[in-house]
């Protein structure tokens, strides 16, 4: 399965909410490290009679929905049946799908990427986390009380994407973490013991190997460690097999996870440093500025200029 992505979501939202072409992509996003937003279900069950059922797969991004109403819920082999209040955490490696069984539906859902939330709280690693880990119970019965409560959450969430304030993905990243916390507690005990396989393992200590490199904090400081054979040699595994686990459990060769946390730490330093191309560039381990250059482009369309001004 080739995995939708957020351009795919916004081409077929507007349809589905009436807002013309563009409409649904949030305030200066597209210079904001990571991607986020929130819908309203209600605003998307407008035309339901006439919306084709949605598609079983992948999503490139973390999804977080609160809902009230009767639907089926379908992810990896399983099948729930939603009654009344439900959360629920779905996660970029696992194929999913949610089928209401009526107009009569009612909450919110948040969508977000990894990178979204490295600048929250010295940077989380969602895949990590037990409510986005493939086995565990992404789906989540509520009591009207709880429901209550995280309903107060995703309003927040749905004010404050529309407003000008100059400092609001930050906010939005801290009530994030707060639905994200506030479903970990609910999750049954068992779901919150961490995985014990080989592979699980290793992918963890690539995880955090690679965490441990950031935050670059002066422009004389550089990345010890650049390449998946760097990476293998450091955890005494050979290259194929790190390549193979990590393609296993995240969904992503060594190489694209390490460029794209290379592109995240660009995208923080660009936003929150006075350096120079040239030093970020050099700190991050690229030749000169011009390979550095092109990598962002290729990873963010957008030149570390264009994403700075």
């Amino acid at each position: 399965m080739k995995p939708g992505s957020f351009e795919e979501l916004y081409t077929k939202l507007p349809a589905i909410a009436g807002a013309p072409s563009g409409a649904l992509m949030p305030a200066r996003q597209q210079q904001e490290i990571g991607q986020f937003n929130v819908f309203n279900v209600a605003d998307l069950m407008l035309d339901f009679r006439n919306r084709p059922p949605m598609t079983f797969n992948r999503r490139a991004f973390y999804k977080i929905s609160l809902v009230h109403g009767r639907s089926r819920i379908e992810y990896a082999d399983q099948s729930v049946e939603v009654e009344q209040y439900t959360l629920w955490f779905a996660t970029h490696r696992v194929p999913y799908r949610w089928l209401p069984h009526d107009q009569a539906q009612t909450g919110y859902f948040c969508v977000f990427t990894d990178e979204f939330l490295l600048p929250a709280h010295g940077g989380i690693v969602l895949h990590e986390l037990p409510v986005f880990q493939p086995g565990g119970c992404p789906v989540l019965t509520l009591t009207e009380a709880e429901y209550e409560a995280i309903k107060v959450i995703f309003r927040k969430m749905e004010q404050e994407i529309g407003a000008s304030y100059a400092y609001k993905y930050d906010l939005l990243r801290a009530y994030l973490v707060e639905l994200i916390h506030f479903g970990q507690k609910l999750q049954p005990s068992t779901a919150l013991a961490p995985p014990h396989t080989a592979a699980a393992r290793v992918a963890a200590q690539f995880a955090d190997l690679l965490e441990r490199q950031f935050p670059l904090e002066t422009p004389q400081q550089h990345l010890r460690l650049r390449t998946a054979k760097d990476y293998a040699d450091q955890l005494a595994v050979h290259v194929n097999h790190l390549n193979r686990v990590l393609k296993e459990t995240t969904g992503h060769t060594t190489t694209v996870l390490i460029g794209s946390r290379v592109a995240q730490e660009a995208k923080i330093l660009l936003k929150q440093t006075n350096w120079t191309i040239v030093e970020i560039a050099d700190s991050l381990g690229f030749a000169d500025a011009a390979h550095f250059c092109n990598f962002f482009k290729r990873q963010t369309t957008l030149t570390p200029g264009e994403f700075r001004s």
